[in-house]
């Protein structure tokens, strides 16, 4: 099959063709009904100046594109160690912007002193839906016990857990920062034993030798989720659903680090069925919300 020919694969409701000549523009009312984007970033990315790094702009770009929720984290977590100021921000910004299209998922590093009341204000005072981490930044293992007790106090407020498997490619790191990615293995063992915790794995490349069958297993041990912006290769979507069900799929672009039109081409790009779209465009994420 041509690139030609996969570019113009029926991709939701809207499933009409797509000319590669196209502009971005041109292609976005095609992508979707309000697709559910899961991992988007506000605020500076620490190493370089990115194109919609600013909230209003950033808007307009998902509205464009046909996203109609977006869940977002703040890129200051990454650094800054008030990370009671950082979340506080974050919620203000997406109550500004959007008109409630942007759900805050508010940091929590449980290697700071008070973890636990941040964790407690973004459930409580700033009513978000659940939490971003990033333990390569904040320098934990998933196999210590205070991520134990981070993943089970975070189940029993039902708060959606999103970790961040890693944030920039290791060959295009800061050479004063080198920032490896985070090993999932041990959720494996954690997860038969929180039953009612979701976690979301966010920048996965789950085409890399050992990761389908490590997913695979992850998925089978728990309510486990990944989104598909750091696939890489031709039909990545369909790859990653032969291995694990499509159910458990999500739209992911990591916007504004990357491009969101990456994120719809390897839709397009896959060979999806109209039910699969659909569950990966939007119903999976909303599922999980409930």
């Amino acid at each position: 099959m041509t690139r030609r020919r996969l570019l113009t694969l029926p991709l939701g409701a809207a499933a009409l063709r797509l000319d590669c000549n196209a502009s971005a523009e041109q292609i976005a009312p095609r992508l979707s009904e309000e697709a559910v984007d899961v991992n988007v970033h506000l605020s500076k990315w620490p190493f370089r100046s990115v194109q919609g790094d600013e909230t209003a702009g950033l808007v307009k770009q998902l509205r464009r594109h046909g996203i109609g929720q977006a869940w977002v984290g703040s890129l200051d977590c990454l650094l800054h160690k008030d990370i009671s100021g950082v979340n506080v921000r974050l919620a203000k910004e997406c109550r500004a912007h959007g008109d409630g299209m942007l759900l805050p998922f508010g940091a929590v590093n449980p290697t700071l002193p008070d973890w636990e009341e941040d964790l407690r204000r973004c459930h409580e005072e700033l009513k978000m839906p659940g939490i971003r981490l990033h333990p390569d930044y904040h320098g934990y293992r998933l196999d210590e016990p205070v991520f134990e007790r981070l993943l089970k106090l975070a189940a029993a407020r039902q708060l959606i857990l999103q970790v961040a498997v890693g944030m920039e490619d290791a060959r295009t790191q800061h050479s004063r920062l080198q920032v490896p990615p985070v090993d999932l293995k041990a959720l494996s063992t954690l997860l038969p034993d929180v039953p009612q915790a979701r976690v979301v794995l966010l920048n996965v490349n789950a085409l890399q030798s050992g990761a389908l069958e490590l997913l695979a297993s992850l998925t089978e041990a728990g309510q486990v989720y990944c989104e598909i912006s750091w696939l890489e290769g031709l039909g990545g979507v369909g790859r990653l659903a032969e291995s694990i069900s499509s159910s458990r799929i999500l739209f992911g672009s990591y916007a504004p680090i990357f491009y969101l039109e990456a994120a719809m081409l390897k839709m397009r790009e896959s060979p999806l069925n109209r039910q699969q779209i659909r569950g990966i465009l939007r119903h999976n994420a909303r599922r999980i919300m409930s």
